[in-house]
């Protein structure tokens, strides 16, 4: 490498991280909101635990979701010919990020970080319909797009309900009055009220590391694959030949299906899984280490793994594929054990990200704290209605994980308020000029971020 590209890898991931830790005490406030707002625990006390339970989040989190974030950008678009082109992209993106991230945050609006790293991801696929060279639609993984899309529109309307059904089940079996009483300032509620929160916070803290922090590595990820390829392409310690043997069995199953009622995408994705399987096997014959492999062409062997293994998914999503259950299900678990070839981070960037957010989590909290314990209702935040939306928040989160799908720990939190303030008085209970801020901040992260990082790459890529 040279110094140029070691400087500006040593940027990218210094943005990477930075970004990590504006997320974490941005999203702060939906952890520790509860316990501090209660008087449950003392504020350093609070945001110490939450970022300590972010960081082992992070660290048990596994990389699904972090491969989602990678694969939004089809890997044709994260690797340019010209690395200085990556470079720009990789900026772009974690600029646009950071600063709409620090915007809403200075406002005190409680705004999705997941959201904004999509949008600004989506941007930067979208600039390249305006380049020269555009390489068109596929400058977008739309459909991975549409499912994280779902994800994220689907969450807060999630929360609002559940969130409603929590309440009436705490007033069916919680009869002590103080629980849906306001807190008294400077008052600390019952040990059993405390020991509530304390547990909900804990559980909103740790799934929002084992998913906003896989956000940060997928980013980290992003990076080193687009400036050094050659170290970062492929997971140095899978056996090549046991890909192989997964990468013969997907195809040799794709080749049963019935063809008969195959159109004209099926048919293209059909031979396009053939066409990576063979050049695959045929590339790798022999060889059993990553390190046989050339540096050049380990990129190459990547393309190949994505466009089988995604391939083989999209074409038994198809209505007009016909294959057995158990072919079926042979495939997904060959699909699942190649994909560990291209879908793996190392040791080092888990840990760095976890460290960030970690740190993160333990500032700049007061500002979101104050919104969600006051501001969302005309009546301040009661123990009852803190619980039932971190419990709403910690659920929403760990299944969106358990599915490797992103979502808003924002949303979640913020709708679960908003439904527990209905629950009690109807939706006359909600501050209308601060739910109108809340969803003007939801409604224009996407545009803002796809302008945003899709302006500064276009510019970047035109100075670099």
């Amino acid at each position: 490498m040279t110094t140029t590209l070691i400087v500006f890898l040593i940027i990218c991931l210094l943005l990477a991280c930075t970004f990590e830790f504006v997320n974490g005490f941005h999203d702060t406030a939906n952890a520790v909101a509860t316990v501090i707002y209660t008087n449950s625990m003392k504020p350093t006390v609070a945001v110490v635990y939450s970022g300590l339970l972010n960081f082992i989040g992070v660290l048990t989190g596994g990389i699904g979701v972090a491969m989602g974030i990678v694969n939004l950008l089809p890997m044709e678009v994260l690797v340019d010919s010209n690395v200085m082109h990556g470079i720009a992209m990789i900026i772009a993106l974690l600029l646009s990020a950071i600063i709409w991230n620090l915007g809403t945050w200075y406002f005190g609006l409680p705004a999705s970080s997941s959201h904004t790293l999509i949008g600004s991801i989506l941007g930067i696929g979208i600039a390249f319909y305006f380049l020269p060279d555009s390489i068109g639609g596929s400058a977008v993984n739309w459909d991975k797009a549409k499912e994280t899309g779902w994800a994220l529109l689907i969450s807060p309307f999630a929360g609002f309900a559940a969130a409603i059904a929590i309440m009436f089940i705490f007033k069916r079996f919680v009869k002590n009055d103080l629980f849906y009483k306001e807190p008294i300032p400077g008052k600390t509620p019952p040990i059993a009220i405390r020991m509530l929160l304390w547990f909900t916070c804990g559980m909103v803290s740790f799934f929002h590391g084992q998913n906003d922090g896989q956000k940060g590595v997928g980013l980290v990820m992003m990076i080193l694959i687009a400036i050094m390829p050659a170290y970062f392409s492929l997971d140095s310690e899978i056996n090549l030949q046991s890909v192989s043997a997964n990468v013969t069995v997907i195809e040799q199953v794709i080749s049963k299906a019935d063809t008969s009622q195959f159109g004209k995408e099926e048919f293209k994705n059909y031979y396009n899984i053939k066409k990576h399987a063979q050049h695959f096997n045929s590339a790798t014959s022999g060889i059993f280490s990553v390190e046989g492999v050339a540096a050049a062409d380990r990129f190459e062997l990547r393309k190949d793994i994505v466009k089988v293994t995604k391939g083989a998914e999209k074409l038994m999503k198809s209505e007009n594929v016909a294959i057995s259950k158990a072919d079926a299900s042979a495939l997904k678990k060959e699909v699942d054990s190649a994909k560990k070839l291209v879908e793996f981070a190392p040791s080092w960037v888990i840990i760095m990200i976890s460290v960030c957010l970690g740190l993160g989590t333990m500032i700049g909290w007061k500002r979101i704290v104050k919104t969600i314990g006051e501001k969302i209702g005309k009546q301040h935040m009661s123990y009852a209605q803190g619980a039932s939306a971190e419990i709403v928040a910690a659920i929403g989160i760990g299944i969106a994980t358990a599915y490797k799908a992103p979502v808003s720990t924002t949303h979640m939190l913020s709708s679960g308020i908003m439904g527990s303030m209905v629950a009690k008085k109807g939706l006359k209970n909600l501050q209308r000029s601060t739910i109108t801020n809340i969803l003007l901040a939801w409604v224009l992260t996407l545009p803002v971020t796809i302008i945003l990082s899709g302006g500064l790459f276009l510019l970047f890529r035109a100075i670099l």
